[in-house]
């Protein structure tokens, strides 16, 4: 979200760049059981279409530990002390944002253990964030080579795969594992999500009832369906789908999983589409609170808090969101209208030349960039007047990108067009006017000596030290000159 000083302007924020694939990881050492609350990581990849990046937003899932089914075939072995301690730590980086430590301590347990498969797991995630994603794919296969129904790296893997533009590569995956593990509800579900990516609505709704006829308890099943019908823009079924699971429909069907953060996030997506701001903001806020790593709740939180001026609070969640997702567009573009709102001018220039660097077509940034050389002073590397000139230049692009404004927006771009173009006039009458004031100084300053020579060039003139006349004055033939006599006052005769 990009803002003026002036609170009223409400342009539309931009959708987020990037959303993210969350898998639940187990926080003990191994074993069949599910993870009592256990804590969450995400492996996180923006998705392209061409070479743009765009954005379908509240696309964040989860699945637990435990196998879907109830049964897992295949043991699963307990990872070695000193791994266990190496993993544990690493949990604690990721959760605290330190995807480098976590990635890390996630290595160095596989070191220890090369059959501890979460931490395989744990490794691709953090790949995955940081957009390494052959090495993702590479670390979810060593997880799965060691637990071959290994639910949650076999789901990452096929998604991921989806998501970089293989969907058919990915789907055939997954029927090769169904092949083998047909009743599992997370791989149907897994399959679901790669037809809703395809844009195969259809069969995306098909395969996630089947994932619940396997499993009629299995939650991320029933938060895809409500994804698929949010991709498909049918927002009403959505929030039916996302009301049985949050809220439920009555006392006989109470709520299937109201704490489930990843369908409070896609609640909230859809509130904040229909301008249902305190709705919107208390979503986002509420599913932070279970899920801490959640990049698109921090970022459209932040969005929120940049529209009333309340950049104290949107900066760090901003700074947050960069910690689990460096490459994040929007967050990097807010975050440098934020920093300018702060009056960190150096900081704001930097994230949005960021932001131009990876994306020169994304209108905004040149918008942003535009009240940067605007409004703040003291913009390093520019003067003034350079400021002035580049703050018209950025509004200009922005003109010639920004998408075409719908009924009731207003777009103040050629008010601030204007705006600078005064403030380069003013610049410049100031420096014609300080320009005058010096050249007047220096003029003063000489005239003194410059009269004093045009009395010397006079002819008649006698000089400043020559006698007066009538006191033994010479004539010019060098007599002496006789005193002078002086007329009668014709009224007095004197």
């Amino acid at each position: 979200m990009v803002r003026r000083r002036n609170p009223k302007n409400n342009r539309k924020q931009l959708l987020s760049l990037g959303w993210v694939l969350a898998i639940a990881l187990v926080s003990g050492c191994g074993g069949s059981g599910p993870a009592a609350k256990a804590p969450d990581a995400v492996a996180g990849a923006n998705t392209k279409q061409g070479d743009r990046v765009v954005s379908p937003s509240g696309q964040q899932v989860g699945i637990s530990d435990a196998p879907s089914s109830g049964t897992s075939s295949v043991s699963r072995p307990k990872m070695s002390a000193s791994a266990a301690e190496l993993y544990a730590a690493g949990m604690q980086a990721f959760q605290a944002g330190n995807l480098d430590g976590a990635n890390a301590q996630f290595t160095k347990a596989t070191e220890a253990d090369s059959s501890a498969y979460q931490a395989y797991y744990s490794m691709g995630v953090v790949r995955e964030r940081f957009a390494n994603y052959s090495g993702a794919l590479s670390a979810y296969s060593k997880s799965i080579s060691v637990v071959s129904d290994y639910e949650p790296a076999i789901v990452a893997y096929a998604v991921l795969t989806a998501r970089e533009g293989n969907p058919d590569a990915a789907e055939e995956y997954l029927n090769g594992r169904l092949a083998k593990m047909e009743r599992s509800a997370a791989l149907i579900t897994a399959l679901a999500e790669v037809k809703s990516i395809r844009g195969d609505s259809g069969a995306a709704q098909r395969l996630a009832k089947e994932a619940l006829k396997a499993n009629p308890d299995y939650r991320p099943a029933m938060v895809a369906m409500a994804r698929d019908h949010y991709r498909s823009r049918r927002l009403d079924l959505a929030l039916y789908a996302l009301q049985g699971i949050l809220d439920g429909y009555g006392a006989e069907n109470p709520p299937r999983d109201k704490d489930n953060p990843e369908a409070i996030l896609l609640r909230g997506l859809i509130y904040k589409e229909r301008g249902q701001r305190a709705a919107a903001m208390a979503d986002f806020k509420r599913s932070l609170e279970i899920r801490s790593d959640l990049v698109e709740a921090k970022v459209h939180l932040a969005g929120y808090l940049l529209e009333s001026g309340n950049a104290p609070e949107a900066v760090p969640l901003l700074e947050s969101a960069l910690r689990y997702d460096r490459d994040n567009l929007l967050a990097r573009l807010n975050l440098g209208d934020g920093y300018r709102l702060l009056g960190r001018v150096a900081d704001a220039k930097q994230q949005l030349e960021w932001v131009l660097q990876k994306d020169s077509k994304l209108a905004q940034v040149h918008y942003a960039v535009g009240l940067l050389y605007l409004f703040s002073e003291n913009v390093p590397g520019s003067t003034p007047k350079e400021s002035a000139d580049r703050a018209m230049v950025a509004f200009e692009e922005y003109k010639k990108l920004k998408p075409r404004s719908g009924p009731g927006q207003a777009d103040d771009v050629d008010e601030l067009i204007t705006a600078a173009k005064s403030k380069k006039a003013v610049i410049e009458a100031g420096d014609a006017e300080k320009a005058a004031a010096e050249a007047d100084k220096a003029a003063a300053a000489t005239a003194p000596a410059t009269k004093a020579k045009a009395e010397d060039a006079v002819p008649g003139v006698a000089p400043a030290n020559a006698p007066a006349s009538g006191s033994g004055a010479a004539n010019p033939d060098g007599k002496k000159a006789p005193p002078t006599t002086s007329m009668p006052d014709e009224e007095t005769g004197q």
